[in-house]
């Protein structure tokens, strides 16, 4: 049976004109190279702000996924054995922030999510160290799930309770990273369905809680940059549980 053509994508426009998107677009080509590979991933990571297209070339290439995939999964082994290396740590984050490209584009976000790419970051937000290689891998994660919420969107927040995300990315980690997992959690709370999951059993309800509370008490008051922001997030994350409960005790 012959399959008819898809049509092909509609292109959005350049933002930054100044930008050679042909080396973009060879860079993802030559990322499966074994000689200059990590440099393109370098050099894609650094400049993924500056062409919109990049998500579009990333999904679209062959094996540039697959490669991607190999780069952090590679992580694993050192990561459980506390042997990250600076090395293995700027490639993972690299090919982090290559999906986070791929999770903020509207033309790629839902086969990112559908393709299950999200869950491979899973394994760096579970971690419990504080050292700063296991920081920068987490905040790295953090940073491609905020991308995935930013934007409401019900099959978003039913792929991230499926996965049971919802409360492991939290407490643990720099204000920074805090802010981010409670701007998560606050997104997934907007969305009805996200509150009802974490209303639907006391253990995920004490478990949330508990952690808002923790971070409360454990709040780096030096921190003038990014404290503010955790401190709405937390505020808005109660707000909405308490909006719920009090509909449920009105009842």
């Amino acid at each position: 049976m012959v399959r008819e053509a898809a049509s092909p994508p509609s292109f959005p426009p350049i933002r930054n004109p100044c930008i050679n998107l042909l080396q973009i677009y060879r860079l993802v080509r030559q990322l499966r190279s074994l000689e200059i590979g990590e440099q393109c991933l370098d050099l894609l990571s650094k400049n993924r702000h500056s062409c919109n297209l990049l998500a579009f070339f990333l999904w679209s290439s062959p094996g540039s996924m697959r490669l991607l995939l190999l780069v952090i999964t590679s992580a694993y082994r050192p990561l459980v054995s506390n042997r990250l290396s600076e090395r293995v740590v700027r490639r993972t984050c690299n090919a982090i922030g290559l999906f986070q490209t791929l999770a903020s584009h509207p033309d790629t976000k839902m086969s990112f999510i559908r393709a299950s790419m999200p869950e491979y970051l899973y394994a760096f937000l579970k971690t419990r160290s504080r050292e700063r290689n296991y920081e920068r891998l987490r905040f790295a994660s953090l940073v491609v799930i905020g991308s995935l919420v930013e934007v409401d969107n019900p099959e978003v927040v039913d792929y991230l309770l499926a996965t049971e995300m919802f409360p492991c990315c939290m407490e643990i980690g720099t204000t920074f990273s805090k802010t981010v997992a409670t701007f998560i959690i606050y997104r997934i709370l907007l969305n009805e369905k996200g509150l009802n999951y974490l209303l639907s059993m006391p253990e995920r309800y004490l478990v949330v809680t508990h952690c808002l509370e923790n971070m409360v008490e454990i709040l780096d008051v030096e921190d003038e940059e990014y404290l503010p922001h955790l401190l709405k997030n937390i505020i808005g994350c109660y707000l909405r549980i308490s909006e719920n409960e009090r509909l449920a005790n009105s009842t």
